[in-house]
């Protein structure tokens, strides 16, 4: 039989400890083709290159697997791979395994499940993992247990159509609990900018913020998190607040 074609991108660049222990993991599932950004893209979300050529360089190829950089965005990066390096659709989108939480609206920013929706956007089965630990020395050992299995699941049984998985483990503390299917919690970032001058005199501004949790639910994925579960939140990529439909269709519009 043919091994399911897997592919693997992430967000953190190709050398990132995350993505690196995630192949691992799916080469042990299939035939692996990895597509990742040259330098980090954390933030970028579904952004692509437009004004700019996108170079793409091939850094291993073996039996079974095959590795390239791209010097774009995560987007970019499965748009290339589907287009010009896949022989065929892949079985299997994997992102990550981000440095740091997407729970919440962090998928909003993440170029992380950015590539995830693109997958699914293109009929692709795709899932993003990402780890509650921003540390470059972040353990992921505890993930790849969950990781095989989710994976699994979706290679036996798909994904309805439109849909992927934001995945999502709390830091490695030894006290992982399980599985937790979630919504998404209801948080956003109070941000403020700090202002500073560089040598020459002239103004600049660093942005930093603080995770607010508006959500005292314990159906969510920031509470799987903080309590030592793996939340997985199905996700689509229509953006309809269909509930809004009949409110907005009351409205008088005298044009």
């Amino acid at each position: 039989m043919e091994k399911p074609l897997i592919l693997i991108t992430n967000d953190d660049s190709y050398s990132a400890p995350g993505i690196r222990y995630l192949i691992s993991v799916m080469r042990e599932l299939g035939e692996v083709v990895v597509v990742a950004p040259d330098k980090p893209q954390s933030g970028m979300g579904h952004a692509i290159t437009v004004s700019a050529p996108l170079r793409l360089q091939k850094i291993k190829s073996d039996q079974h697997y095959k590795e390239y950089f791209c010097s774009g965005t995560p987007v970019d990066c499965v748009k290339l791979a589907v287009d010009k390096v896949l022989h065929r659709k892949p079985d299997l989108l994997v992102s990550g395994i981000n440095h740091g939480s997407n729970a919440s609206v962090n998928i909003i920013y993440s170029g992380t499940m950015s590539a995830v929706i693109e997958g699914a956007m293109g009929h692709i089965p795709s899932v993003g993992f990402s780890l509650n630990d921003y540390s470059h020395q972040a353990d992921f050992s505890h993930t790849g247990s969950y990781i095989k299995a989710i994976c699994e699941n979706i290679l036996e049984s798909g994904l309805p159509e439109s849909i992927c998985l934001n995945v999502n483990f709390p830091i490695n503390d030894k006290k992982t609990k399980g599985i937790k299917v979630c919504r998404q919690g209801n948080a956003y970032w109070k941000e403020e900018f700090s202002e500073r001058q560089d040598p020459h005199g002239r103004d600049y501004y660093w942005m930093m913020g603080v995770f607010e949790n508006l959500d005292k639910g314990k159906d969510t994925d920031v509470w799987a998190i903080e309590n030592h579960y793996v939340s997985i939140v199905p996700v689509h990529y229509d953006l309809t607040a269909h509930t809004a439909i009949p409110l907005i269709k009351k409205w008088k519009f005298d044009v």
